[in-house]
């Protein structure tokens, strides 16, 4: 159990920082997923690249389209396929001669089929656009390709794309950006056999287009998921928190002890781990309160019994100094030792009091037969003649008569009862100890022939130092703490001792003294 809490506590250190609060965890638990999430915004690089690629192989089968229909046909067709391409195809054509000569432009046979945007006449939006796609870009080391730049000649081989076609015969793509950083897509191509080359361009700004919706709508996904998030995430952080400030609040209050009446919240209406939690602790604290008031009140009493015969042991060790008389010596010498063996009666009592709780919370619980165990105690009292000639029958009901509980505890209740018995019954008087099952309790009832006890006085002799005894028994042979202390083992088994009427014993006869019961749950 150690390894697994000190486990617990590494894997927390781990995971949060020492004294962050639950709000941050919480927050930070709900929101690295969608941090993560945003992330996936710099992956659209390659969707990107992926429209960039389907439009090179576009843009080369186009052009190789192209200069097969234009090779072999006459001038004007091939301006008349020019213009008529270029304005279905949003494409600026041009050919060249063998020499690399220009020798038609669709964009000066017919009015150009696209514009570049001026970036400076573009509104901030556009503007921010192109910062955000600076970013991601420098961010996933994107390859920013040149600026597109009319030459200021005409010939040919100023365009790398047109050289190349011009040496090696095979068609060839070139990209580059305009002025407001949407891609340009050069594609050259050979025509006929001649030695003649195509050039067409287009603007791909739809690509740019498109990424930028996609982003756009990512975002705008991430960001409501990070509101939401974000408030659900205060709203569950509060409903654990602010609750476990009330509960800290209250045991701080009840620490210091300024408050006598420190309510904790109990939170009944909650059904989760928090409102057990709050009851816990609201029993927790009731209970630790019941045990203070049980202590402070057996102090008093520890002090005021012991100081009778501390008094008393005085007076006597104070008088003998003075008493040359020797029958009055002895008798004083007679107090003095009474006074001892009283308080050393009650140091025991109180000691055997004050450790049955934390005693009981360690035993081990085994299976006792509480008719065998009453038999047992009274046959060592009789072996002992502790039983003032008085009779006493075990009589065992039907059933099975097994308990779990601590032996030795149990044997102490049972001699405290058997004592108070025989203290209470006549010389020779008899007692009768009914073991009987009832359901799933076990009951022991110890009844005796004396003057009983009277029904306003049954909770009142179950105190500690209770005073009534039997008359004509010699002042302090007992201290007064033999049915609490037997209370408190019935209750730590998860039982009870009380006073019951003589005429409910399960016996066939009443014998009008005093009955007290033992019940127990049955094993």
């Amino acid at each position: 159990m150690a390894e697994e809490v000190a486990s617990a506590g590494r894997l927390e250190r781990l995971a949060f920082p020492i004294g962050t609060s639950l709000t941050k965890r919480i927050l930070a638990v709900n929101l690295v997923p969608l941090l993560v999430l945003a992330g996936s915004l710099f992956f659209l690089d390659s969707y990107r690249r992926q429209l960039l690629d389907e439009r090179f192989k576009l843009a080369r089968i186009e052009a190789q389209i192209t200069a097969e229909a234009l090779a072999g046909a006459t001038i004007e067709r091939q301006n008349a396929l020019l213009v008529q391409i270029g304005k279905e195809q949003r494409m600026r054509l041009r050919m060249y001669d063998s020499a690399g000569v220009l020798t038609a432009d669709s964009f000066d046979l017919a009015p150009p089929s696209f514009t570049f945007d001026d970036p400076v006449a573009e509104p901030f939006i556009e503007d921010f656009a192109r910062w955000t796609d600076a970013a991601v870009n420098t961010l996933v080391g994107a390859p920013s390709p040149p600026r597109y730049v009319e030459p200021a000649e005409t010939q040919a081989d100023l365009w790398p794309e047109l050289a190349r076609v011009r040496q090696q015969g095979l068609s060839q793509i070139e990209l580059r950006r305009a002025p407001d950083g949407t891609p340009v897509i050069n594609a050259a191509a050979p025509v006929g056999v001649n030695g003649a080359s195509l050039l067409t361009t287009r603007n791909a700004s739809d690509i740019t287009a498109a990424v930028r919706a996609a982003r756009s709508s990512l975002m705008t996904i991430i960001l409501l998921a990070l509101v939401v998030s974000t408030i659900l995430s205060l709203y569950l952080a509060s409903t654990i928190i602010d609750p476990l400030r009330r509960l800290v609040l209250s045991t701080q209050r009840v620490r210091q002890g300024r408050e006598r009446d420190v309510e904790v919240p109990r939170m009944d209406t909650r059904g989760d781990e928090i409102g057990l939690l709050a009851r816990a602790v609201s029993d927790m604290t009731a209970t630790l309160r019941h045990r203070i008031d049980a202590v402070e009140t057996f102090a008093a009493d520890v002090a005021h019994e012991i100081k009778n015969p501390l008094a008393s042991l005085r007076s006597a060790t104070e008088s003998l100094a003075k008493v040359t008389d020797p029958d009055l010596r002895a008798q004083l010498i007679d107090v003095a030792a009474h006074d001892v063996r009283r308080i050393d009666r009650l140091v025991s009592e109180i000691s055997e009091a004050s450790r049955i709780d934390a005693e009981m919370s360690r035993a081990t619980f085994e299976r006792v037969d509480l008719a065998d165990l009453f038999a047992n105690v009274v046959t060592r009292k009789e072996s002992r003649h502790e039983t003032r000639d008085c009779v006493i029958e075990v009589v065992r009901g039907s059933g099975p008569t097994e308990v779990m509980g601590v032996p030795i505890r149990l044997e102490r209740v049972a001699e405290n009862l058997l004592d108070n018995a025989i203290s209470f019954s006549p010389p020779a008087g008899r007692i009768v100890v009914n073991v009987s099952r009832f359901d799933e309790r076990v009951q022991a009832s110890v009844c005796d022939e004396g003057p009983g006890i009277p029904e306003d006085a049954r909770e009142k002799v179950f105190r500690r130092f209770n005073s009534h005894r039997p008359e004509g028994e010699d002042f302090g042979n007992h201290s007064g703490l033999g049915l609490a202390i037997g209370r408190t083992i019935a209750e730590a088994h998860d039982g009870a001792l009380f006073v019951d009427d003589p005429d409910a014993e399960g016996s066939s006869e009443s014998l009008g003294g005093a009955c007290v019961v033992l019940d127990l749950p049955a094993a």
